[in-house]
């Protein structure tokens, strides 16, 4: 059976195309090695459990894997620490089907997963683990995924605190030799979540797992490796350096949105009337219409980011502040929202100050908080209404909705403060760009040019790319800066037009647009 590209659930290698983590088991097999306890928090579709299942038979052969997976638990397992002790019996039989568990040891579990109204508890229970893991012919490694399921009961975190004592207390009380938690949320948002408001981020009775800090991201060289894989098999001819190359600037290597664009292309596009043969699809032109139809389903991960954003009001106001705003924020772990942000993976920390992870992501974002102002805004409302008039035999006239925009602009917000047209002037160009591209092109916004002075905006459009910079007025000096910045901008595009709309608060600006060569490059200029 041919290989696929996998988007939901565990991945594995003989039946998905998928990267090489080998380098990734080894930097965890040194951690279990050592002794260590630690939990891997990614955001939703990161990898994590294809990375304990994959852990799992990489260490098979020098350990005793005990597997578990806390969302096959059910509400009512959790309702005390009986039917807690019950379940997880359970659950251990299961997994360890294939493992040595001493006879008594294996009596007294089936024991307790047979009743749940037994009188022993979670220290009866650690205590047999604890003569299992004593008797055992190799260490033991207990692994839980899908600890997230756990959270709002107390039972969970009395596990935690057995965990805990026996760890620190390992030398005279055999345990586990490590111990894997995955999950979104770490133990300290899971414990926020039901201890009282003067314990909300302290005394966690998972203080004694180490860091880890592995990046989970796949590279651009990983994405080739897995690419050229497929090439074996369906020789399309594909240029794999700048398709890799392209799907890491998208997606910054967050392994189930490469997974998604890859799909996308071998399975949507391929056999379209655009794209007639693999071959066809596996293009710059692909990897872009793979885009726009990925941003448009209703995947779990888009689904998890707004439902995360509406629950956490400050996570939103900081997601709006740095995408249109342009905020420089410096990271902080012990800043709420950062936090937030970081565990659900939807930001990063770049040389210690804040972005938005990806830039799928951040499309995502801006089209999630320009929506909200859609029906509501005069400049959406209009550009709608003028959205046939930029749209000649299938290309865009960036050049008429530029002469467009600036009118509006005018008409409508001239007579605002500079306070709100350095708040919300890019913001509004975005709803007026936005429902004409809406559906058949892409815009993203350039994070290392996204500042409260310039921001650059790439939109594509049926093939053609357009780069659009948004600035502040400053001086005459800053705005030929911006000009050969745009020029240089437009190299690395290889084109030879752009687009640059000034909002100027001079008393005496000249409102309109002009045409001008730059540096061998024609510059559209509108000043509003």
């Amino acid at each position: 059976m041919a290989k696929i590209f996998n988007t939901a659930g565990a991945c594995f290698s003989d039946v998905h195309y998928m990267v090489d983590i080998t380098e990734r088991l080894q930097v965890i097999e040194s951690m279990v090695c050592q002794g260590d306890y630690f939990t891997i928090n990614r955001g939703r579709q990161y990898g994590k459990t294809t990375t304990l299942a994959a852990l799992a038979d990489f260490l098979s052969c020098d350990y005793q894997i005990i597997s578990l997976d806390f969302q096959l638990l059910s509400r009512a397992d959790y309702a005390n620490e009986a039917s807690f002790v019950s379940a997880f019996s359970r659950e251990i039989l299961i997994a360890s089907a294939s493992l040595e568990i001493p006879d008594g040891n294996k009596k007294k579990l089936e024991l307790y997963a047979r009743n749940k109204s037994h009188g022993d508890g979670l220290p009866e229970l650690f205590a047999l683990l604890s003569d299992w893991c004593r008797q055992s012919a190799k260490p033991i490694v207990l692994m839980v995924d899908e600890v997230d399921e756990a959270s709002n009961n107390e039972v969970f975190l009395d596990f935690l605190s057995q965990l805990r004592g026996y760890y620190i207390h390992r030398r005279v009380r055999p345990t586990f030799q490590s111990v894997i938690l995955t999950g979104v949320y770490d133990i300290k948002n899971l414990k926020r979540k039901f201890v009282s408001e003067s314990e909300h981020q302290i005394n966690s009775p998972w203080n004694i797992a180490v860091n880890f800090s592995m990046n989970m991201d796949f590279s651009s060289v990983q994405i080739a490796a897995m690419l050229q894989e497929y090439e074996k098999n369906y020789y399309t001819g594909m240029d794999i350096s700048v398709i890799s190359e392209m799907i890491y600037d998208y997606t910054s290597g967050y392994p189930v949105l490469v997974s998604a664009i890859c799909k996308i292309i071998d399975e949507q596009l391929a056999g379209t009337d655009r794209f007639p043969i693999k071959t066809d699809a596996w293009t710059v032109a692909g990897v872009n219409e793979a885009v726009r139809q990925l941003m448009r389903q209703p995947i779990p991960l888009f689904d998890s980011m707004i439902k995360q954003i509406l629950q956490y009001s400050e996570l939103k106001e900081m997601l709006m502040r740095i995408l249109f705003e342009g905020d420089k924020l410096t990271f902080n772990q012990y800043n709420s929202a950062l936090s937030l942000g970081m565990m659900f993976g939807y930001i990063k920390n770049t040389d210690n100050q804040v972005a938005v992870a990806n830039r799928i992501f951040e499309m995502q974002l801006y089209n999630y908080f320009l929506s909200e102002e859609d029906m509501s805004s005069q400049t959406f409302r209009e550009a709608q209404n003028d959205k046939n008039q930029f749209l000649k035999n299938g290309r865009l006239d960036m050049d008429l909705l530029i002469r467009k925009f600036v009118i509006h602009f005018c008409n409508v917000y001239g007579d605002n403060d500079q306070k709100f047209i350095e708040k919300y002037g890019r913001k509004l160009f975005l709803l007026y760009l936005k429902p004409v591209i809406n559906g058949t092109g892409n815009y993203y916004v350039e994070a290392q040019t996204r500042d409260s002075k310039r921001t650059d905006i790439v939109v594509d459009y049926r093939g053609e790319q357009f780069v659009i910079e948004t600035k502040l007025w400053y001086g005459n000096k800053y705005q030929e800066n911006g000009e050969r910045q745009l020029c240089g901008y437009l190299d690395r595009f290889h084109l030879q037009k752009g687009y640059l709309v000034t909002f100027s608060f001079k008393k005496d600006k000249v409102i309109g647009v002009e045409e001008k060569m730059v540096d061998g490059k024609v510059l559209v200029e509108a000043v509003v």
